[in-house]
């Protein structure tokens, strides 16, 4: 059987050069378009500048942002947008705004500064101010940043539906894909599913699987297979229970019947105990 950690590597990988690649191909093409406008205004405007210059800005430009993209979807990953906490997604995304535009801004004012000195021209970054500047600056990278943060995501949920696709008809395993490696698990090996940012580790008594997937697709595909939310980014296998005991902070402990113990959330106890009561 093919290991769900060596086919969740190979994913995880197309995941990352996936989106980092339609964002180099499109920032390189915005970057050539721009600059070529701005070569046919200034040659309109009779400027004095260079037919060459808006290709420096622009190609300067495009390298850091293309160079930064892994940084937002290292961000993406690690705090990906969930049902019920969109607010704080939101905040904390904005806030990786600001490390990101500094970057951005901090490399192109040395990139395009060493190059006009270097040919004895001045560029003047900062004529207008260092505030107004990063000011400017910084509304135009929260776009970009929005826009690099959309592609990981599309990517991410492409993934996640591909991964949890439903197995033949008839089946009863439960099947997961990962690119063109699948491999397959009864329900009863599963003990309990945990999400971990875009991924699905299923815990087994063997070994964990990491596949590509949301919990709340896995939650709808896994519930006709005796699976239970008992935590906002966990499923537990209702038939592997052992046992359920209350904390004093009035979450549950779930003891499980290869002796390892799980924690349970408030939220979700009374839908467990009168499920774990039917069964």
């Amino acid at each position: 059987m093919t290991s769900g950690d060596q086919s969740g590597t190979g994913g995880a990988s197309r995941a990352l050069w996936g989106p980092w690649a339609t964002v180099a191909l499109i920032g390189v093409a915005v970057a050539v378009v721009t600059a070529t406008s701005d070569m046919m205004e200034l040659a309109r405007s009779g400027s004095s500048r260079r037919w060459w210059e808006p290709l420096i800005w622009e190609l300067t430009s495009a390298t850091v942002i293309i160079a930064s993209a892994p940084l937002v979807g290292w961000a993406m990953r690690r705090w990906p947008p969930q049902p019920g906490r969109l607010m704080r997604f939101g905040a904390i995304q904005l806030l990786a705004t600001i490390p990101f535009s500094l970057i951005h801004i901090l490399t192109i004012f040395v990139t395009r500064e060493s190059i006009y000195w270097a040919i004895g021209r001045h560029y003047g970054f900062f004529d207008d101010g260092v505030a107004l500047t990063l000011l400017y600056e910084w509304r135009k990278d929260v776009l970009t940043y929005a826009a690099i943060a959309a592609t990981y995501w599309a990517f991410g949920y492409a993934a996640a539906r591909r991964t949890a696709a439903p197995a033949p008809a008839g089946d009863g395993r439960i099947e997961i894909r990962d690119g063109g490696a699948a491999f397959f698990l009864t329900p009863a090996e599963v003990l309990w599913v945990e999400a971990a940012g875009n991924y699905i580790e299923f815990h087994t008594g063997q070994r964990n699987h990491l596949v590509r997937g949301t919990l709340a697709a896995w939650e709808e595909r896994l519930a006709a297979k005796g699976f239970v939310r008992v935590h906002r980014s966990r499923l537990v296998n209702r038939t592997r229970i052992s046992a359920i005991r209350p904390t004093p902070a009035g979450d549950v402990e779930i003891a499980l019947d290869d002796g390892r113990s799980i924690a349970g959330s408030r939220r979700y106890r009374e839908a467990l105990e009168g499920g774990a009561a039917r069964a």
